[in-house]
């Protein structure tokens, strides 16, 4: 496989719902910086727009050098409303990436 990828650290808590099974999207708040990253329904790495089942995305563990990382497909990119479950304030929206299946890579 040779798609770009996302990469995008997460606290033990998430990461490791998202492991399991448990967590089926990652939010990411509607500010400057993710308002860059996600545009319109793409997602920008390196400068260029992909759509987000053209994309990897590696969830990494914290920041230490041996941090757990994953790989996921993802399904969609949406701005909407988040599940509280899943970290969400309620009534704020976010940049909602659904995920799909984990993957090797």
């Amino acid at each position: 496989m040779n798609k770009p990828i996302l990469h995008l650290n997460l606290c033990s808590k998430w990461y490791d719902m998202i492991e399991l099974g448990l967590k089926l999207e990652e939010y990411r708040e509607d500010k400057s910086y993710w308002n860059r990253v996600f545009i319109e329904g793409s997602i920008k790495i390196k400068g260029k727009l992909y759509k987000p089942k053209d994309i990897i995305v590696c969830f990494s563990n914290g920041y230490s050098k041996n941090r757990r990382q994953m790989y996921m497909e993802i399904q969609d990119l949406i701005y909407s409303k988040g599940k509280q479950k899943w970290g969400a304030k309620i009534d704020k929206n976010y940049h909602i990436l659904v995920l799909g299946q984990k993957i090797n890579y």
